[in-house]
């Protein structure tokens, strides 16, 4: 449940609020107020941030959405305005795909250059379709596909609705795959850009659901920042710099253990860094999931934390000690990518997949007498460690 509310939290709160804002008639008033700044604002602080932070994307997906504001609030009367209306709708949700997956390549840089003349390209061929053959594009773009009740509620029409759909799907199938990639933001973002476009009149209801897009896509920069000074990218777990500030922030008892993967280097040497990586996944997915409390860490290399908030050490000994076990006690199968590095004599690896056998030590230390600031803690906690591996490792030491 916690983890379904993370993917929901905090864009789907901004759409609910965005949508109360433009549909209940008592805050009309302020939503009237709000159009008037609210686009502007956002609109500084994307561009802030995708200069301060290099964030390219950002710049165009804010460039993108201001040109669709511009030609909504244009109007849609005259039958060429029609045409850069539907054409824009078409064409918008596909621009944000690229957008969102491709890489950052710079604001000026050769790629980015690159990124704004394809754009402008884009207007120049939709301003020559516009005039010389604006009735048959219209109709090419206003293709009826589906009965007209299905989508009489939009102005949308059914081929840029397809556009939608489809790239809608695509980006939720790569979040899925990379949970921690900025394309969640562009999810969420092109939502509020299809309720601009449905939205029945304009005026601030279309620009209020522009904005809430950019500010979406805003929070999920300083999300991304956050993410890559706090968490690890390769564990996924929170890294040294979080555990630095979660410490000091504990009051009373607690206690920290050190988890060292046993013999990391010679698994390395033996097997290669890919392999490594997987195990250290692996080792931090156990460590996530441990029992009394604690909260993961990754602290550096092969080496990690828990924090177990409100208990003393001994408290603690029952729940390092099932993590031992867990770890000790799972398979890690070698997949045929990982070969070692010195082919074995007899070579097998054809028929079986090699499972290789992981262990961990652990130190903990509490907080005490002895002990009283977080740091002594995790020193106290290291040099148990320390004392389970040269007791022969695989252990659990205080």
């Amino acid at each position: 449940m916690k983890r379904l509310f993370s993917k929901l939290v905090p864009e789907v709160l901004i759409l609910v609020a965005a949508a109360l804002l433009v549909t209940m008639p008592s805050l009309r008033g302020p939503a009237n107020g709000l159009a008037t700044v609210f686009p502007f604002t956002v609109a500084a602080a994307a561009l802030l941030l995708g200069w301060r932070f290099n964030r390219s994307r950002l710049v165009f997906a804010i460039a993108l959405l201001a040109l669709t504001e511009y030609l909504l609030l244009k109007g849609v009367e005259a039958p060429r305005d029609r045409f850069y209306y539907q054409a824009m709708t078409f064409l918008l949700p596909i621009n944000l795909a690229l957008v969102a997956l491709l890489p950052e390549r710079g604001t000026l840089t050769p790629a980015g250059l690159i990124r704004w003349v394809l754009l402008g390209v884009q207007v120049l061929v939709v301003v020559f379709l516009a005039q010389s053959f604006s009735s048959k594009a219209l109709g090419f773009l206003t293709t009826r596909l589906l009965p007209a009740r299905w989508t009489a509620w939009t102005p949308v029409s059914q081929p840029s609705i397809v556009a939608f759909l489809a790239i809608g799907t695509l980006l939720f199938m790569a979040w899925l795959r990379e949970p921690q990639s900025p394309v969640r933001g562009y999810f969420y973002a092109l939502i509020a850009v299809f309720a601009a476009l449905s939205w029945p009149a304009a005026g601030a209801g279309q620009e209020i659901w522009l904005a809430t897009g950019g500010l979406i896509l805003v929070i999920a920069v300083i999300e991304a920042s956050y993410m890559m000074a706090y968490r690890d990218g390769l564990t996924e777990l929170p890294g040294r710099r979080a555990l630095n500030e979660a410490l000091p922030r504990l009051s009373g008892q607690f206690s920290v253990a050190m988890v060292d993967v046993d013999h990391f280097k010679r698994f390395n040497d033996t097997w290669g860094h890919d392999a490594g990586d997987h195990v250290l996944r692996l080792v931090a997915a156990r460590l996530a999931q441990a029992s009394g409390g604690g909260t993961a860490y990754r602290y550096g290399g092969e080496e990690f934390a828990l924090v177990f908030p409100g208990k003393g050490q001994d408290e603690c000994l029952p729940h390092l000690e099932e993590l031992r076990e867990i770890v000790e006690t799972s398979r890690f199968t070698m997949r045929r990518r990982f070969r070692p590095r010195v082919k074995p004599k007899n070579d097998k690896s054809r028929k079986t997949r090699p499972g290789i056998t992981i262990t961990v030590s652990i130190g903990v230390a509490e907080r005490n007498h002895r002990n009283a600031s977080p740091d002594q803690v995790v020193q106290a906690a290291d040099k148990a460690l320390y004392r389970a591996k040269e007791a022969g490792r695989n252990r659990v030491s205080t």
